[in-house]
């Protein structure tokens, strides 16, 4: 019988945010075990959990959110060790968010959202959040000072990888419930072609400056040759394989590209304004 806990497989951190997490992973497990990786994952209900589990060494490599990331980098500078994100999807990078008003509506201009209400996606989303409040804060509007915020926490854990917070600000936004509502460009996108925002009632207010999505990253004392041959793998990914395509789909990207942190200084600006970092780095002892 195969041994699987064989010491020599690599193993992956995930968060479940949606039941096609296993479909997914399943499918890049057999994958890889056809390249030769003896490949295995372990999945968690939030990133924080998998954040300390990737410290205390239960996985080689964690697919991390944006903040997830930032987290795993904050940990690391702290106990004197170093995080690196070695690949991201080619839809990981240079993504936007988007503050929506409905149309036709008086607000023509950011200022017009001065004592207003937003609608932002899940407490602990960059992109539904934390990086269109920092967004409003650079153009001289501050959070719960100069406007109202109506956080719509869905899956809190999860950092927004799903759209129920946005979706559900979006709706909040038709019927009249908040004045303006904060969504990735993509899901603006999403919303307006299902119905959500129907069309023609929606307007972009404001646009953020584009930054990146999630990283898998590793941690020092990582085992070396598996997450080469692990990166050089998804980098070999090839969207016109039908053996590969139907997981690429899944996971929603046409292919793998080397990791970069260059996209997360928005973020990073987000979390020292609001104090986004601060209880999980006190938990860890980061702080």
């Amino acid at each position: 019988m195969k041994d699987v806990l064989d010491p020599d497989t690599l193993v992956l951190g995930a968060v479940a945010y949606d039941a096609k997490v296993v479909t997914i992973w399943d499918g890049f497990q057999k994958w890889f075990a056809g390249k030769g990786l003896a490949f295995d994952y372990v999945l968690y209900s939030n990133y924080e959990r998998q954040v300390e589990a990737h410290f205390d060494g239960a996985c080689d490599v964690a697919w991390n959110s944006p903040l997830a990331w930032l987290q795993a980098q904050r940990v690391a500078a702290a106990r004197g060790r170093t995080a690196e994100a070695i690949a991201m999807r080619d839809t990981d990078q240079d993504l936007t968010s988007v503050v929506v008003v409905r149309e036709p509506c008086k607000i023509q201009t950011v200022e017009d959202l001065r004592g207003r209400t937003l609608g932002v996606g899940a407490g602990d989303s960059p992109q539904a959040t934390m990086i269109p409040l920092q967004h409003l804060a650079d153009l001289g509007l501050v959070a719960d000072r100069d406007f109202e915020v109506r956080r719509f926490d869905v899956l809190v854990g999860k950092h927004g990888d799903h759209v129920g917070g946005e979706r559900d600000a979006a709706r909040a936004l038709m019927v009249g419930e908040v004045d303006a509502a904060c969504m990735i460009d993509g899901n603006h996108l999403v919303f307006t072609n299902e119905g959500t925002l129907p069309q023609g009632q929606s307007r972009v207010l404001t646009q953020t400056a584009p930054f990146d999505h999630c990283n898998f990253t590793v941690l020092d004392g990582a085992p070396t040759d598996r997450i080469a041959q692990f990166k050089e793998l998804l980098l070999s990914m090839r969207y016109d394989d039908p053996a590969v395509r139907p997981l690429l789909d899944l996971e929603g990207l046409k292919e793998w590209r080397d990791g970069r942190t260059s996209g997360y200084a928005q973020l990073t600006k987000a979390c020292a304004t609001f104090g986004y970092l601060d209880p999980f780095l006190e938990h860890m002892g980061a702080a």
